[in-house]
């Protein structure tokens, strides 16, 4: 599995495996019809095991639209804060 983007309760998507090149447009249209309706849009990081550049490029975009992201693991937090990217982490508040 590549990458898996399942709609959990209203707003958060929860995805699942790689977020890479092939996968980031899809995640930006799901996103961008989220958007569209009143309330916050989340991305559970959770069960993601790797981002490459693409993928980081594509967080950071929807990030400055709004979007919260959430339940990194460590070394995914660790990439996505090194380029200014506020997460949180499992249990640990906010790094901003």
């Amino acid at each position: 599995m590549l990458l898996r983007i399942t709609h959990q309760d209203a707003g958060t998507l929860k995805l699942e495996g790689r977020v890479v090149q092939p996968f980031i447009e899809l995640l930006e249209r799901e996103c961008s019809e989220l958007l569209g309706v009143p309330g916050a849009v989340t991305l559970d990081l959770s069960s993601v095991t790797f981002v490459d550049r693409p993928g980081v490029e594509s967080l950071k975009r929807l990030h400055r639209r709004g979007v919260v992201i959430r339940g990194c693991s460590d070394a995914v937090a660790s990439i996505l804060e090194a380029e200014h990217i506020p997460v949180e982490r499992a249990g640990v508040e906010p790094v901003t």
